[in-house]
């Protein structure tokens, strides 16, 4: 069935509740002014969010150079954990007991909890969206802090809201300041940009049940600290992002003439000592600093100047409860875990790994390093080529390329706060089913920094301030790299999804707000969904064959038998010990490295690569192409048994040359050689589906009781060196592994029995442990150790752990409910 917009052409019609018509095709002029019309609306609804997640709480719009707001804190009972424990960007190991989004929705808003063991206090920010006018609308943030139960009496604690502004427009503070004393009312700041027009913020007193410290002091009569200290700079632009040394500088001159005025005999008390002078006015950085005793609150609201009702605390509150009901209800609708999870603490642990993957969704700009010298040792053409390559990467200078934008989430706030490429893929599994439109926006985002020969940088360390975070050995990025291309993972599932769709007769579509309006728009108006696929679909193609020019596998030269001459792959940026292009970082691969090489986990990927492509030709009739498509598909297929499989291992193995210049297999069981089967490519009757089966559930090789390991504990390489792909389970794999189960079981598979038996054990056990590692540690973790099921390497690693959210949502296939207890 195919619904057009009829007389809704404009959005704000649409989703005030317009209904769809059944209709012939709509002409072009229809279509364009749809699609416009929801671009608009679409980056309306996300304009706003916390998208610096590199920080505690970090709030900016998707716009290039401009305001930015967030928060500061520390304890300040002593000199002591006021200079060690001032909180601002997320840090691993800094004395946090969990942190992170309880309930969140990108295009509404939600809560996040901070329990900061360090500074003896637990901080709750809700963080709403306000909708109206023509400029992303308003927003407001509620802070909340409550002393932990160790907390010393009456403990001190000091909080610093900032905004700062760093290209065009002005901000400046709204009130006076007399005597250069605080301020004893509400901050206001007012503002202007061009691309945010007029807007103002006001930082409110909070409730009167707020206590502020009484010095028995001389200095805290010069600076009373019952009322908010305001600082407003002038400062580099470029400089901007780093706001904890700017406002350490802020108070390092009132300091020094604090001591220098009252000396060691008669120190002023840490609270009044960790303040900024008073200078409110004009400025790029405004600090707004508060010092409280025991619990505080005090809202931060963001008014557009466009928006037609005015935002004060009593509707903060309103939609703070109206946005944590409606994430609720629509929570448990799409993600409600299912049994044996369907319990209570499953729910709340499921809600918040899910916030916090969309919770670390950022907008970033700059330029990242890049080195273009195409260097002839880059092709990687010589045994012995690693060494080459090495030499050519140390002599050149890379340069920063233009400033680029992206929109994405990210795997660890701590330590990974930028986009990954391959990461990106699995981020977006989950939000595909949540929010369709906003996975497409972060798609659409990755394939605008695809450069003309189809090439992706596989980390996006884009502008100083993100690469603050990465050491200088991989800040560059190298144009002949590849990484795993699972973005076409969820291009396919919007398409699958288009074609269920299609299936389902007399579709009733909810009339709901404008998000969720927005949400769903792709997968109810049909020009909608076909536009966007025909807008990308060059950009696929142009990937397609950029691996297929730069990833090949040489199958002529050494007189292999395959079906395909041209199907074969080899991952470049090979060393010794790494295919860090691969993702599968330290993975065993073949001693010595060599130019013949053939890689299983590649061929799959082109594999999954080729159905995608094929599924989205079939779907906007570009039937050429899709049988084009289908032949490479086929290849493909048949080279994984010709080129991998190893009889006597019975399993793929990656190929190599051996010393008589003959094709040979070399086999470490684990993640690669189980790629044909995550990849989808091995059929329900294929007679390599039992073995890997056997193989998956093997005690000796790859199974263990909280997942399946990276590597066989039968592999001497096992646990060896760094240890990163060598044992320890990871989620997005294991994820691969449940869906290819699923898919088996639910089939009419010879081996769907053993395939749903394996399914329940190994889903049970994954959800299990992820969940008692969350409650322990207060954490989701990067990997889980095989042996123990202990969280290790890194913390607050939300990114594809959440995974955890979609397997709990699978099906309980297991034939009878006994045996749950347990959990």
């Amino acid at each position: 069935m195919h619904f057009s917009f009829s007389s809704c052409l404009v959005w704000s019609s649409f989703v005030a509740g317009c209904a769809y018509a059944a209709s012939p095709d709509s002409s072009n002029s229809d279509v364009s002014i749809l699609v416009n019309e929801f671009a608009r609306a679409n980056n309306q609804s996300l304009l706003w969010g916390p998208y610096k997640p590199n920080l505690y709480f970090g709030v900016q719009p998707r716009i290039a150079k401009s305001l930015t707001a967030g928060l500061l804190w520390a304890n300040v009972d002593s000199y002591e954990t006021a200079q060690a424990n001032f909180r601002h960007t997320c840090e691993q190991n800094e004395g946090m007991r969990g942190y992170g989004w309880d309930e969140y929705d990108v295009r509404k808003g939600g809560r996040q909890t901070i329990h900061d063991v360090g500074n003896f206090v637990d901080i709750t920010i809700d963080f709403v969206k306000i909708p109206g006018g023509h400029h992303g609308g308003s927003w407001g943030a509620r802070v909340k802090g409550v002393p932990r139960e160790d907390a010393p009496a009456d403990t001190h604690t000091t909080v610093v809201f900032y905004t700062s502004l760093e290209g065009l427009g002005s901000v400046q503070v709204e009130n006076t300041v007399e005597n250069q004393i605080g301020l004893k009312e509400n901050v206001k700041l007012k503002g202007m940009t061009p691309d945010l027009g007029e807007f103002s913020i006001d930082i409110t007193p909070g409730p009167d049940s707020n206590r502020h410290p009484d010095l028995d002091h001389p200095s805290s009569i010069e600076k009373p600290l019952d009322r908010p200290l305001v600082a407003s700079l002038q400062t580099p632009p470029e400089h901007l992002w780093q706001v904890k040394p700017l406002l350490f500088t802020a108070m390092k001159p009132d300091v020094e003439a604090l001591f220098a005025k009252y000396g060691t005999e008669s120190p002023p008390p840490a609270p009044r000592v960790f303040t900024v002078p008073v200078h409110a006015g004009q400025g790029n950085l405004h600090f707004v600093q508060k010092v409280f005793e025991g619990a505080f609150e005090f809202d931060i609201i963001f008014e557009s100047g466009s928006a037609s009702l005015p935002v004060t605390s009593e509707i903060l509150t309103e939609k703070i409860n109206e946005i944590s009901s409606s994430f609720s209800s629509r929570y448990d609708k799409i993600f409600a875990p299912q049994a044996p999870f369907n319990k209570p603490e499953y729910s709340e642990f499921s809600k918040a790994m899910f916030s916090n993957l969309v919770g670390g969704i950022g907008y970033f700009y700059g330029g990242g390093l890049v080195d273009r010298s195409e260097a002839p040792e880059y092709e990687e053409e010589n045994e012995g080529f690693w060494e080459e390559a090495a030499e050519a990467r140390a002599r050149v200078q890379p340069i920063e390329e233009d400033p680029r934008e992206l929109f994405t989430s990210i795997p660890s706030r701590p330590f990974f706060p930028r986009g990954f490429l391959w990461d990106e893929g699995f981020h977006l599994i989950p939000v595909t089913d949540w929010d369709i439109g906003l996975a497409l926006e972060i798609v659409q985002s990755w394939f605008n920094l695809m450069d003309e020969d189809g090439w992706i940088g596989r980390e996006q360390i884009l502008g100083p301030e993100a690469r603050s975070k990465v050491p200088p050995e991989f800040t560059v990025q190298y144009p002949h790299y590849a990484n795993p291309p699972t973005l076409f993972m969820v291009l396919e599932a919007f398409v699958d999804k288009l074609k269920f769709n299609e299936s389902v007769e007399n579709l009733e579509f909810e009339r709901g707000d404008v998000a969720d309006s927005l949400r769903s728009a792709h997968l109810e108006n049909k020009d909608l969904s076909l536009s966007y696929l025909r807008s990308i679909y060059p950009l696929l193609k142009r990937q397609y064959f950029w691996f297929k020019k730069t990833q090949w596998g040489d199958v002529k030269s050494y007189d292999r038998e395959a079906y395909s001459s041209k199907e074969a792959y080899r991952w470049r940026g090979r060393t010794v010990q790494h295919i860090l292009t691969s993702g599968l970082d330290d993975y065993p691969r073949p001693q010595p490295p060599h130019p013949g090489e053939l890689h299983t986990d590649l061929i799959s990927w082109m594999g999954l690569m080729s159905r995608s492509i094929r599924k989205i030709a079939e779907a906007i009739d570009e039937t050429e192409d899709a049988e084009e498509f289908a032949i490479y598909e086929n290849a493909i297929s048949r080279n994984i048994d010709d080129l991998h499989w190893d009889e006597d291992a019975q399993t793929w193995c990656d190929a190599t040359i051996g010393e008589y210049e003959e094709s040979v297999h070399v086999c470490h069981k684990g993640y690669v050689s189980i790629f044909p089967f995550l990849a989808g490519i091995i059929g329900p009757d294929s007679s390599r589906l039992k073995p890997t089966l056997d193989l998956i559930r093997n005690p000796d090789e790859l199974w263990s009781n909280y997942g399946i390991r990276s590597l066989s504990i039968s592999d001497p390489f096992y646990g060896t060196d760094e240890n990163y792909w060598r044992s320890p389970v990871w989620m997005n794999i294991n994820y691969m592994v449940v869906k290819s189960l699923y898919n088996i079981a639910t089939s009419q598979s010879p081996h769907k029995a053993q395939a749903a038996e394996i399914y329940s054990e190994l889903r049970k056990n994954l959800v299990k442990n992820i969940y008692q590692q969350w409650r322990e540690t207060g954490f989701a973790w990067e990997q889980y150790n095989p042996e123990t099921g202990k969280g290790q390497r890194t913390q607050h690693f939300t990114g594809w752990t959440s995974l955890v959210v979609k397997v709990m949502n699978m099906p309980d296939i297991t034939p009878s409910s006994g045996g749950h207890d347990e959990l």
